[in-house]
């Protein structure tokens, strides 16, 4: 006869785990003994090997005791459902582990391919890296909003950062939001550009964005995502309203923005 330490060191568990097996029923609780001791037989020590077994192989505590009093028949089916629902549990689990890899990675969090695609040749141009983690993050709404479309603009925006003038306005940008210090000169000068790239797209009708234009929501986020990252921003806009546009993420001219007179 076994006490409940000689048992568990058998068995190769805590005792504290035989005691919580007794809690919920799982393993029965012996008389004790004249000296008021708890004393385990064989058939004990054969069922709390059996409990270890099943507990180790992931089936749930709550299932143990009617897998151990079930019959052949009914012990296979349930041990196929349990497998069934642990593989179900491996998938969500690899599932999570890869979306944990993607948080070491950074910019792929919520991110497809393309977008890390351009975020890289941002950082290639010598694009600062806080600069290049306001467009990660703007990409992050853009993505939510058209999962599906976004892949079709980075081709684009790729093929858009040959245009030197488009590289030197992420590089005065760079410039502007690395410094403590206000410059109002390059953010004159960025508005310049701006203004420019943006006459320049309008009048090849690149600017004119369809459907996804008129939905308001993404790109007031987008600006005021930019504002919330560097309240210089703001001094960027009122200088873009004075070369004639609205926004950033889209610039819009005033003067179609503008009610007609009456």
């Amino acid at each position: 006869m076994l006490t409940i330490s000689q048992l568990a060191a058998y068995v190769g568990v805590t005792v504290r785990a035989v005691r919580h097996y007794h809690q919920i029923g799982l393993l029965p609780e012996p008389g004790r003994d004249t000296s008021g001791y708890r004393r385990y037989g064989a058939a004990a020590v054969v069922s709390l090997i059996r409990i270890r077994i099943l507990a180790n192989a992931g089936v749930p505590l709550s299932r143990i005791g009617q897998l151990l009093e079930a019959d052949a028949s009914t012990f296979a089916g349930a041990v196929e459902e349990i497998d069934r629902q642990l593989g179900d549990e491996i998938a969500r689990l690899e599932a999570s582990r890869k979306q944990i890899a993607q948080l070491a990675a950074g910019d792929r969090l919520a991110l497809p391919p393309e977008v890390i695609t351009y975020l890289d040749r941002l950082r290639d141009i010598g694009v600062a890296e806080r600069v290049v983690a306001g467009e990660r993050d703007g990409w992050i709404l853009m993505a939510a909003r058209w999962p599906d479309r976004v892949h079709e603009w980075m081709p684009g925006k790729i093929a858009q950062l040959d245009d030197p003038q488009l590289v030197r306005l992420y590089r005065i940008l760079s410039e502007i939001f690395e410094s403590d210090t206000g410059d109002d000169a390059r953010l004159v000068e960025a508005a310049d550009i701006l203004a420019g790239l943006a006459e320049q797209a309008y009048r090849s009708g690149e600017i004119d964005l369809g459907e996804v234009g008129k939905d308001d929501l993404p790109f007031d986020l987008l600006d005021a995502l930019a504002v919330e990252a560097d309240p210089r921003v703001e001094r960027l806009l009122d200088l873009m309203r004075e070369r004639g546009w609205a926004g950033l993420a889209r610039l819009e001219r005033l003067e179609r923005l503008a009610k007609p007179s009456t």
